[in-house]
């Protein structure tokens, strides 16, 4: 199940994914959730963003 897509910022994550469904101008994310991942990630590198869909699959 997607999350839904606010019609404002969650003005407390910021994204620069261009290419993701919930991607707003700015650099904002649109989710009104966000999942990363996985749970025993030990640096940025090792983490994903789960709610991440690219813009023509949504």
């Amino acid at each position: 199940m997607q999350p839904e897509k606010m019609s404002r910022p969650n003005e407390g994550v910021k994204c620069v994914v261009n290419s993701c469904h919930y991607y707003m101008s700015g650099d904002h994310c649109g989710a009104a959730q966000i999942e990363v991942q996985p749970r025993n990630a030990r640096d940025t590198q090792e983490t994903d963003c789960a709610t991440f869909i690219p813009e023509n699959q949504a």
